[in-house]
């Protein structure tokens, strides 16, 4: 916001939900996720006295920030990393990386906080719990220790005899259910 304020220029937030041939990869709670997001950064915005622009695009992330920063004449990008490294960064790429690569303006690249990650696997294990509770689950357990990658957590779980396994994300705390397998048929 100091940036926007400093130069009276408008602050677009962009959040893009990643989108593969056969839909979203995330469905709609990553639509809602994306739009608390970027609500967050109007308000933020507001209280500063910046103007915002806000938008949620589906695709390829950085292909679709390309093309807003096109379509909207966009001056400068700002976006935060979360500093993958070795395979975390080799499977999921980095956005960040391309659109540094690629863009046709500047980009400033500001790493994301350590202050809010989440280290503890009591409060993963409340996290995925709550998750699958939300998700329509009743009888939650843990069935093994959370096992942590550098960016996200995953936590195993049963769930009213489903086996289950939230990723809850290391620096946000922002969890899904990744995948669910019912264990009576599986059997």
């Amino acid at each position: 916001m100091t940036l926007a304020d400093r130069f009276d220029a408008t602050v677009h937030a962009l959040s893009v939900v990643p989108e593969g041939p056969f839909g979203t990869f995330e469905g709609e709670r990553a639509t809602v996720a994306a739009e608390r997001a970027i609500e967050q950064v109007a308000i933020e915005a507001d209280t500063h006295g910046i103007e915002a622009a806000t938008a949620v695009e589906y695709g390829i992330p950085h292909e679709e920030i390309l093309a807003y920063v096109d379509a909207n004449d966009v001056d400068v990008i700002v976006m935060g990393t979360q500093g993958r490294t070795g395979l975390d960064r080799v499977l999921v790429g980095s956005v960040t990386e391309r659109i540094v690569r690629m863009a046709d303006v500047p980009v400033v690249t500001v790493k994301l906080t350590d202050d809010l990650r989440i280290q503890d696997s009591d409060e993963v294990e409340r996290i995925a719990t709550a998750e699958a509770n939300q998700a329509g689950y009743d009888d939650v357990t843990v069935i093994d220790d959370p096992h942590r990658t550098s960016a996200s957590w995953v936590v195993s779980l049963e769930a009213d005899g489903d086996s289950v396994q939230v990723h809850v994300d290391a620096v946000s705390g922002e969890s899904r259910i990744a995948r669910s397998q019912d264990t009576e048929r599986s059997k």
